[in-house]
């Protein structure tokens, strides 16, 4: 064991999602290391301690895992369980946290941004339930990051991470482990695979775009080798370091190889995608795109179709950003529903005090209590599974969801790499006209309320402050603006639009939130502080 002398870095301070950096950021002499010091003090130490380590597949992640071995067997820790190749997909890390009974695990992914040497690298700890870091645990990382001074590290070989199998490293075991098993082995347990190998058996098609990332292998397994679709049902299923130049974010700007033939004359009866580390989903039907609210909506209202959720769900919870339409599903059910900031880390709690069963963010985040991140491929699941159950298509099964509850029109703007000091101005200008919002007509819509969005954790008592802006209207419809906390350059300032309609569901939701956008550009004055008018990604 050796102790490097360093100096502190500055700009350590995790984000929604951790701390992500442009990949050569991370490459650059003590960067990576002095995080992951920084980790390991921030949780007390990592002495006689067991993790679990793993990540997208990204360019880097091979040599960052070696890294992180050498950490923390330097630092003590008793075993580092890890996927074959370095991999795992984020869902997949949390169940083995779980199933282990692990001291947390480190992921190393920026999730949905684009990968390779130019583009962008990310690590994130989850703690010991499988979820990702509450604010209090990264803001001590960032304490520690901020005045460290030396990081431990053993001098030793690379492990080989291609094999399976158990080996030690500076007297600290390091367990390789089969990065899809464990996972195909927990899926099996909460739907009916036998429903929905009929299905594809009955000629059922679907094509599953796994965008050169995480997913591919786990898709091929589960969808081809053990549910029976054909082979080359799942697309772009090789994890690449670069994501083969392909932005892994499934929504419809860019999974447009897959909208283009779900939207064909020929089209398959099923489309999804996923992301860089595996924990978002698109779903797409044929002829129709799924938002991910409505998607959330109409899972919750079916969960009891899937025979993992047959007693019914506790509750449900969604990010405040995320449209309502769950919360009628929940109102109707008779059960909990609860709205939290941004970050997959504020359903932690929910999910661990048994009062949600299913939490959802618009971004392209679904999961339940089966683990404690989002999950991709088990939304893909739950989907096959009640389109196996109800016999319906995805439009139909849409439809009569609306039927029944109505629909609320919804829509993501994203203004990307914006200048980070105008996006902070215009917003600073916003939160200071909040008070005065109130009673006010625009674009023949009136303004009930304005407030900036706080939340207290129901279960904790924690507070978090400052989580977006909220412009809420008489009939229903709302604005909320934000600035993400998951990019690398300049800033993304998000603007998320919803109306609620109790007829007319065959609307173009650009057409049908006109109003809408008009007044969110007139009021924040968009275009005044960005130079803006049209946004970089429609979702």
């Amino acid at each position: 064991m050796t102790t490097i002398q360093t100096v502190a870095f500055d700009d350590q301070k995790p984000g929604t999602s951790g701390l992500r950096k442009k990949t050569r950021v991370f490459m650059q002499a003590h960067y990576l290391e002095n995080f992951v010091q920084a980790i390991f003090n921030a949780i007390g130490g990592a002495k006689g301690k067991t993790f679990i380590v793993g990540g997208d597949g990204r360019f880097f992640n091979d040599r960052a895992v070696q890294v992180i071995l050498r950490i923390a067997a330097a630092n003590g820790a008793a075993k580092v369980i890890v996927g074959q190749g370095g991999i795992l997909s984020t869902p997949a890390a949390s169940h083995l946290i779980r199933s282990r009974k692990t001291d947390g695990g480190i992921i190393l992914s920026a999730s949905h941004n684009p990968g390779g040497e130019d583009e962008d690298f990310g690590i994130k700890f989850n703690m010991p339930n499988g979820g990702p870091a509450p604010e209090n645990i990264t803001d001590a990382m960032f304490r520690e990051a901020s005045v460290l001074v030396s990081y431990n590290i053993v001098e030793a070989q690379d492990v080989d991470l291609g094999a399976i199998g158990e080996t030690t490293i500076g007297g600290m075991a390091v367990e390789v482990v089969d990065c899809v098993a464990d996972y195909a082995a927990l899926m099996e347990t909460l739907f009916d695979f036998d429903k929905i190998r009929a299905m594809f058996a009955n000629g059922f098609r679907m094509r599953f775009d796994a965008m050169c990332a995480v997913t591919g292998p786990y898709a091929t397994e589960i969808l081809e080798n053990r549910l029976g679709a054909p082979a080359g049902t799942v697309t772009h299923g090789t994890p690449l370091p670069d994501f083969g130049g392909m932005h892994p974010d499934p929504n419809p700007t860019w999974a447009h190889e897959l909208m283009a033939e779900m939207m064909g004359d020929d089209a398959p009866n099923f489309g999804a995608a996923s992301d860089g580390d595996g924990d978002r989903n698109m779903v797409v039907g044929r002829g129709i795109y799924v938002s991910p609210s409505d998607s959330l909506a109409v899972l919750a209202a079916n969960a009891h179709l899937a025979k993992g959720y047959a007693k019914g769900i506790a509750g449900v919870a969604r990010s405040m950003p995320t449209s309502a339409a769950v919360d009628r599903v929940a109102a109707d059910l008779g059960i909990e529903a609860f709205e939290t900031p941004t970050g997959w880390k504020f359903f932690g709690n929910l999910l661990d005090a048994g009062r949600v069963t299913l939490c959802g963010e618009e971004s392209f985040g679904t999961g339940s209590d089966h683990v404690r991140e989002k999950d991709g491929l088990w939304a893909v699941l739950l989907w096959l599974n009640i389109l196996a159950v109800r016999g319906q298509s995805v439009s139909e099964i849409l439809e009569a969801h609306w039927a029944k509850y109505g629909r609320n029109y919804y829509s993501r703007h994203d203004f990307e790499a914006v200048d980070k000091d105008k996006a902070d101005a215009m917003m600073a200008a916003l939160r200071g006209s909040l008070a005065d919002l109130p009673g006010r007509e625009i674009e023949g819509l009136k303004i009930a309320n304005a407030d900036d969005f706080a939340y207290t954790d129901p279960v904790d008592g924690s507070t978090s402050a400052k989580q977006g802006v909220r412009i809420l209207f008489e009939d229903g419809s709302r604005i909320v603006m934000r600035l993400s906390g998951t990019g690398t350059q300049g800033a993304t300032l998000r603007l998320y639009l919803e109306r609620y309609a109790e007829s007319g569901f065959d609307q173009d939701p650009q057409e049908a939130l006109a109003p809408v956008i008009r007044a969110a550009q007139g009021l924040a004055d968009i275009q005044g502080y960005t130079g803006r008018v049209t946004p970089d990604v429609i979702t």
